[in-house]
């Protein structure tokens, strides 16, 4: 398998309400040198989560042990800018399964995909009931039913579909990546290229 299985998560969640976070900071140009899927999570936000001394900013989100699980919640036009694979790495490395945001950049959309994080697209609306749902209380409870297609607030019961292809949704589910996907049939593909004329 490339990564975790995804069917249900059931965590609770980093709220970082801030509109048109983008992958230069996500994960900074500088950090962009390694071409292996590890390390990346000590650099995400990294601008944001320390000065220039190595020291912690105390108030940003990622820093506050107020908040923690494995959802991270985004603003809108989550991930825009360059097309870096390496801010879907980023996010998937330093812990988090999943990104829910009322709008996602496509390219950070599909990277994420890619890599296991199901990105969750929901109204406006509803990413405003999550925000204020953890503010008030930090420990609020999300569930993403990935085979439903459904996210949940766990206090509550507010839920709203999101949409995803067939083809990924399977693959996350079975923890596939597209080379993953293309070995497990393999047995098919031989098959029918055994019955092709020469």
């Amino acid at each position: 398998m490339a990564y975790d299985k995804f069917n249900i998560l059931t965590s609770t969640a980093v709220p970082l309400s801030i509109e048109n976070v983008d992958t230069d900071q996500i994960i900074p140009a500088r950090f962009l040198k390694a071409t292996e899927r590890v390390g990346f999570g000590d650099n995400l936000f990294r601008d944001w989560r320390y000065n220039n001394d190595g020291s912690p900013k105390t108030d940003f989100v990622l820093n506050n042990p107020t908040y923690s699980g494995k959802i991270l919640v985004g603003g809108k036009n989550f991930g825009s800018g360059s097309s870096r694979e390496h801010a879907a790495w980023a996010v998937y490395d330093y812990g988090f399964r999943a990104v829910v945001s009322s709008f996602f950049a496509d390219i950070f959309r599909n990277n994420c995909l890619n890599i296991g994080v199901l990105p969750v697209q929901v109204s406006a609306e509803f990413a405003d009931k999550i925000f204020k749902a953890i503010e008030a209380n930090p420990k609020t409870e999300l569930e993403i039913n990935l085979p439903a297609q459904t996210i949940t607030l766990k206090a509550t019961g507010e839920k709203e579909s999101f949409d995803i292809s067939g083809y990924k949704k399977d693959n996350m589910i079975n923890g596939f990546d597209d080379i993953d996907y293309l070995q497990n049939i393999k047995k098919e593909i031989v098959a029918f290229a055994d019955q092709l004329p020469y």
